[in-house]
């Protein structure tokens, strides 16, 4: 076992994987997703269904095929949301698209410094996080990497951890993340250049 990965972070990972791929009725399965033939959905780019922004190329496309596959009709109802907004005018507050299982929130603040932050990961919910306005930095790391230190908020559906990796990447307008369960990040770092951010975070229920 990697010795940067606790015993917590371990059993959630295993919960995690457990819980994908308990339901192997669905007609795509975990298994049958490689890494080539999620690559060539992925770039085929048809699952956007028009809209103009770009994934970011961190994003895990074997996890989103897989996510997507099991639910596409709450993924398109997500996208067909951002399609159909200005996203860069909309009014900070929560909008609901399919009841709990697809809902966004929008959000304008300031972002912190590097040390004022924390990673986080969530179990219940897929982040996509957009930034409409301004600029702001966010790290990327395997849950597999985390040293966690305190119980899963089933509440918040929220976990924070400690962690020596990762990487950092700028968010800005243009560009979507997506972080699945499996995904540890870290939002919300200051970019040089810029004090104020407005974000839309689409949550999307996790099968």
């Amino acid at each position: 076992m990697n010795k940067l990965l606790s015993k917590p972070a371990f059993l959630l990972i295993i919960a995690v994987n457990m819980y994908y791929c308990s339901n192997m009725a669905q007609t795509v399965t975990c298994s049958a997703w490689t890494k080539e033939k999620a690559a060539q959905w992925f770039n085929g780019r048809e699952w956007l269904n028009g809209l103009q922004l770009k994934p970011h190329d961190s994003i895990n496309q074997v996890e989103f095929a897989i996510q997507y596959h099991k639910n596409k009709v709450l993924w398109d109802k997500a996208f067909n949301f951002l399609k159909s907004k200005d996203l860069a005018t909309l009014a900070p507050g929560k909008y609901p698209i399919a009841g709990d299982s697809v809902f966004a929130s929008v959000t304008e603040y300031a972002p912190r410094d590097l040390e004022n932050t924390k990673w986080e990961a969530h179990r219940k919910y897929i982040d996509l996080q957009y930034v409409a306005k301004g600029k702001e930095k966010i790290g990327v790391v395997p849950l597999s990497k985390a040293i966690i230190n305190e119980p899963f908020n089933d509440i918040k559906d929220v976990v924070n951890f400690n962690c020596p990796d990762g990487q950092f990447y700028m968010a800005q307008p243009g560009t979507f993340f997506l972080f699945f369960p499996s995904d540890g990040h870290r939002p919300s770092i200051k970019a040089e250049g810029s004090d104020m951010v407005k974000k839309v975070v689409v949550k999307i229920r996790a099968n």
